[in-house]
């Protein structure tokens, strides 16, 4: 159950200063009025009274059963020694039985004060009307009931202050009861939803963290492969360098090329870790797969119902570099896989590797439904590779049907990650 907030506090002193304002109008106008007649009580013990009423209010959802008990006497008090003021006492009361019941942390208490209030207050009634009933009728007072008949207009008024009085305590009692469940099912759900919160953000943080696990150990491999290869070159280079220079010369400029292009794998997974919340940082994974391998990759899809065809567009002057080819590789993995889970039954989906004098273009297509509407991991993890890449990624469905996956990596990017 939440605590009252400093708004709520604040309102509740509004709320106590407008019924003040309003009992001293209404003390006013009763002793002006003379509602009791001569055994009205003072019109200051009047204006006292509606104080005892307003300041307690001030407090209700702090101390709501004491609230509501000081109000239930002092309202009891009042309409006894025939205080002139009745509206403001029977609004107090009300406010208060219903605060207890939405704002009384102990439920247990909250009904025992609300019953005894209530009990009391009707046993005070049929007191009041047991001596109405037995006191003889004046006929010369004005105003009186008549009580002859089964069903005497004295009867009658005794029954509608009966319904009026159940009406009121009930609806009271009611009100503060649903205030009391919806406050707590609203802070369940508030709970839930920050727990919520708080496990999508763990799931991201751990998604994030295997990303950059896969990214660190995909480049190890093709930098490790770069070392080891630099490595039998130096081996090479030294027992040439004695018996054919030029040879040698040779295979130190290999030495030279490998070594760039691993300290440019090198920067690029730096600047990936330095960037946490970046666009760059791929899913990756051991390099083993190049492009030679998306034609197996059409051949699982084929296989698994979605038919799946494959065509290779021009021939590239240099094979792309291992980062390159694997990114690409990844891109069409997820791709397909995308068209299996969202394309629907009967798509078909179509691979195209194309290579031109400018770029090489992995284009993944299909005739189904398109893709997810919400974007997830998966799509992010091929813009991500794209990006790593030096290239671009478009997604989105297409005008005729179907939904279109093509990522472009430019020549000179894709040699440059090489060299």
């Amino acid at each position: 159950m939440p605590r009252p907030t400093r708004t709520q506090q604040r309102g509740d002193l509004v709320l106590a200063l407008v019924l003040f304002l309003g009992g001293l109008l209404s003390a006013v106008l009763s002793a002006v009025s003379g509602i009791y007649g001569d055994e009205q009580g003072s019109l200051a013990v009047a204006l006292g009274y509606v104080a005892v009423l307003a300041v307690p209010l001030a407090f209700r959802r702090r101390w709501p059963s004491a609230t509501a008990v000081i109000v239930s006497v002092a309202y009891f008090l009042a309409v006894t020694f025939r205080i002139p003021e009745l509206y403001a006492g029977n609004i107090a009361m009300f406010i208060a039985l219903y605060t207890v019941g939405a704002w009384e942390q102990n439920r247990r208490r909250a009904t025992i004060v609300r019953v005894a209030i209530i009990v009391g207050m009707f046993a005070w009634l049929f007191v009041v009307m047991f001596q109405d009933a037995t006191q003889p009728v004046d006929a010369a007072v004005e105003g009186a009931f008549s009580r002859a008949g089964a069903f005497s207009p004295f009867v009658a008024y005794q029954l509608l202050m009966i319904g009026v009085n159940a009406l009121f305590f009930g609806g009271a009692y009611y009100f503060g009861d649903r205030s009391h469940q919806q406050m707590r099912e609203r802070a369940a759900l508030e709970e839930r939803t920050a727990e919520l919160e708080a496990e999508r953000e763990v799931t991201a943080a751990q998604a994030v963290a295997l990303d950059r696990v896969r990214i660190a150990r995909e480049l190890h491999d093709v930098v490790a492969h770069h070392v080891s290869l630099m490595g039998v070159q130096a081996g090479v280079a030294r027992s040439l360098l004695d018996r054919d220079p030029d040879a040698a010369r040779e295979v130190l400029s290999g030495i030279e090329g490998s070594a760039r292009t691993s300290l440019h794998e090198l920067r690029q997974l730096l600047e990936t870790l330095r960037a946490p919340g970046a666009d760059v940082g791929p899913d990756t994974a051991p390099t083993t797969h190049g492009l030679t391998s998306i034609r197996g990759l059409c051949e699982e899809a084929t296989a698994a119902g979605v038919a799946t065809t494959f065509a290779v567009i021009g021939e590239p002057p240099l094979d792309p570099a291992p980062l390159v080819q694997v990114n690409l590789y990844r891109i069409a993995q997820e791709a397909l896989t995308n068209v299996r889970r969202h394309a629907g039954p009967g798509a078909t989906a179509d691979v195209r590797l194309r290579f031109d004098a400018d770029a090489v273009e992995l284009e993944v297509s299909n005739t189904g439904r398109g893709g997810s509407s919400t974007p997830g991991l998966g799509q992010l993890g091929m813009r991500e590779r794209a990006a790593i890449s030096g290239g671009t990624i478009e997604m989105g469905p297409r005008a005729r049907g179907g939904y279109l996956v093509r990522a472009r990596v430019p020549a000179a990017r894709a040699e440059a990650t090489r060299v």
